[in-house]
């Protein structure tokens, strides 16, 4: 048998961007770039595989270039396990060096007992060796870092000239000579300036916090228009963006009372909305409409529309006709692609579903939803339970549906359960469909897969068993996601419960973000309505309330989201819906921030050395150069930077030591800034982490 695998873990390494780690779940024996390479031994360099389930392995395949070559792995060992962390030996060999596939046989019992793997990690046989040779220059470099921090500069050269050991990138050499040796704080400023230029502070801008800045969006009114210059209240409505032109379009939804069939397009370059359409059937388009689906296209700057939720009191043979449109953009012209997609091979008339564009294959997906269907039809013997509709792709080309996965209860490993209220979203580098969340009649479902829409492979990220509640978005409240394919990040507002049971339990919004690398999510925020409104009315002007039936897009070029209208949920006004429109960024610190907090530390500390000799000087020092690397906008930092002015007056006794007593303070004041100016760079330029006297244990 042939076990399916993903890659689950592998070494932080160094190389060359073709050749990635994934290239080892593909066979390309004629394509020379098709594998794994590093340009480094340190830390020592290893796979980890993940089985689909655990499984007796009884031999494990290798696969070479269609040539000699030098990279084929010459000795190699094979460890197995049902977790990562307490693994089995099952194998040490190597490979010849031609252009064969070699097959080699694992120790897969143990007192002649068949044992399971779950994981499998393939390393060097060299790797505990390697390991040792880590260890050992590691401590050699915090010999080095102890030694330069206390100027024991001929210990320091004489075990760096033994060991031929660096202690850190020759630029990080170059600053400490220029700011720790000499005292040269301009040329400190060039240097990290060129830094910040080279994109040196982007790992570390990588690694720092979101931020999420609302703000609520008031646009421009066209003049005796009066609230007909944009969209009204409504929910189940939907939103696409053209990034390329800053505009976001929206089309129908339920105002309460009715359906609506208005298409609207919102300039955010001219802060102004614009009717297209007030009834977009009256122009060859689609019917009023709400809880439908709408992707856009945004290379040949066309929109598609697909289903819509239909009362029971109105459902017939022909109202059940699933009609497909689209709109041109650029000509305002409405096309009808289909009158009944399912007589074409698609998918019947849904509700609730999920739809995504691939524009660089001009394919749509769709998924989910639930099927309408007529009431007391005795054609079909589950018309009582809900239907849900399975995986669609549409070549928008030939104008052809293909079924990709039927709705499945079998959790099998490439099946997939269809359900209402989820999220879908496509990445258009790795070409993957992301789907997690909904509902499924009343189980809320917690599960999280990809579907790779070039090898039709499903991949179970979370399967939605494992406790971790609190650590990934919570389910039964209404989910809003967007993706960012250059960030490699998915983000999920989290709003209001559908069902009125949960709808007043910890009612608040909250923000998540996956790390698609990584596998791991962070919660960006949350918040307590209820006790905002409690406090101060004035806070819920701050971000939008909690609801449902909302719309979130996503700018990607810009990273700005965009949040229109909803349902709040009054138990008091059922019939309520909003027409709030609002912005979120998710704030990091910019280069540029970083540039001048970098400038404001050094020319920090060159002012307290200038108030100790000279205070006049410090003092013109304070007020003009210091004076501008300061945010007075800022009050934590207006108010540090007023009380620098007391330095002035401190004596070298109010000094302190900084724990290094045999150094002069001017010398352990440079090393503390040096040390601060490098946690900005990245880690494989810096010095060690830890200090020596760390390991001592008292």
């Amino acid at each position: 048998l042939l076990f399916a695998y993903m890659l689950s873990t592998f070494s932080i390494f160094i190389s060359v961007s073709f050749y990635i780690s994934r290239n080892i779940l593909v066979d390309k024996p004629n394509d020379q770039s098709s594998r794994w390479s590093s340009e480094s031994n340190y830390p020592p360099q290893y796979l980890i595989l993940k089985l689909e389930r655990p499984s007796v392995v009884q031999s494990i395949t290798f696969g070479k270039y269609e040539k000699t070559h030098v990279c084929n792995l010459k000795k190699f060992k094979v460890f197995g396990g049902m977790n990562e962390e307490n693994m089995t030996d099952l194998l040490s060999s190597g490979l010849k060096n031609d252009y064969n596939k070699e097959t080699f046989t694992l120790k897969h019992k143990i007192d002649e007992q068949m044992f399971p793997c779950r994981f499998i990690k393939i390393g060097k046989s060299v790797i505990v060796f390697l390991h040792f040779l880590y260890r050992e220059q590691e401590a050699i470099r915090l010999c080095l870092k102890h030694f330069r921090q206390h100027n024991y500069t001929e210990a320091f050269e004489s075990l760096q000239k033994k060991t031929k050991i660096a202690l850190e990138h020759p630029m990080l050499t170059d600053l400490h000579e220029k700011l720790v040796l000499k005292g040269d704080f301009n040329a400190c400023e060039e240097l990290i300036e060129k830094a910040v230029n080279d994109g040196l502070f982007n790992q570390y801008i990588s690694q720092q916090e979101y931020k999420p800045r609302w703000g609520q969006i008031i646009p421009k009114s066209t003049k005796g228009d009066g609230e007909d210059s944009r969209p009204g209240m409504r929910g189940g409505h939907q939103m696409v963006i053209d990034v390329q032109t800053e505009t976001v379009y929206l089309f129908g939804g339920w105002d309460g009372t009715q359906d609506l069939a208005d298409f609207w397009a919102y300039s955010v370059k001219e802060n102004q909305w614009t009717c297209i359409s007030r009834d977009t059937e009256k122009e060859n388009g689609p019917t009023a409409r709400s809880c439908h689906k709408m992707c856009i296209d945004i290379q040949r700057r066309q929109i598609y529309t697909l289903g819509r939720y239909l009362d029971s009191s109105v459902r017939n043979s022909k109202s059940l006709k699933s009609d497909f449109y689209r709109y041109d953009i650029d000509t305002n012209t409405w096309m009808l692609l289909s009158e009944d997609t399912a007589a074409d091979g698609g998918p019947k008339l849904v509700f609730d579903h999920q739809m995504c564009m691939d524009s660089e294959k001009h394919m749509i997906y769709t998924f989910g939803g639930r099927i309408l269907t007529c009431n007391g039809s005795v054609d079909d013997s589950r018309a009582s339970e809900p239907q849900f509709s399975g995986l669609f792709a549409f070549d928008c080309q030939c104008r052809i549906w293909k079924l990709l996965r039927e709705d499945s209860c079998n959790a099998g490993p490439e099946d997939v359960q269809s359900r209402i209220g989820h999220c879908m979203l496509f990445h258009s580098k790795n070409r993957c469909l992301y789907m997690f969340g909904g509902q499924r009649s009343k189980t809320y479902l917690n599960d999280f897969f990809s579907y790779d829409v070039d090898s039709d492979h499903v991949d179970i990220i979370s399967d939605g068993t494992k406790k971790d509640s609190g650590m990934v978005p919570m389910t039964g409240f209404t989910q809003r996601a967007t993706i960012d394919p250059e960030l490699n990040e998915i983000h999920v507002l989290s709003g209001l419960s559908k069902d009125k049971e949960k709808r007043e339990e910890n009612v608040r919004n909250s923000f998540w973000i996956y790390d698609i690398v990584r596998n791991s999510w962070s919660c960006v925020y949350k918040n307590d309505q209820a006790a905002k409104e409690n406090s101060n009315k004035s806070l819920q002007e701050e971000e939008p309330c909690p609801r449902f039936a909302h719309q979130l897009v996503y700018d990607e070029l810009h990273k700005v989201h965009y949040l229109f209208g909803g349902n709040p949920g009054k138990p008091c006004s059922p019939k309520m819906r909003l027409d709030d429109f609002w912005s979120l960024k998710l704030c990091r610190p910019s280069k540029e921030y970083l540039l001048r907090h970098c400038k404001y530390l050094i020319r920090k500390h060159r002012f307290e050395e200038k108030a100790q000799t000279d205070p006049l000087s410090a003092l013109k020092y304070l007020q003009n150069d210091l004076f501008v690397t300061v945010d007075h906008s800022d009050p934590e930092e207006t108010k540090e930077f007023q009380l620098l002015a007391s330095a002035l007056f401190k004596s070298g006794s109010d000094l302190t030591t900084l724990g290094f007593s045999d150094v002069d303070h001017v010398y352990a004041q440079r090393t503390q800034l040096f040390d601060t100016l490098v946690n900005f760079f990245p880690d494989n330029m810096t010095p060690p982490k830890g200090n020596l006297v760390e390991l001592i244990t008292l």
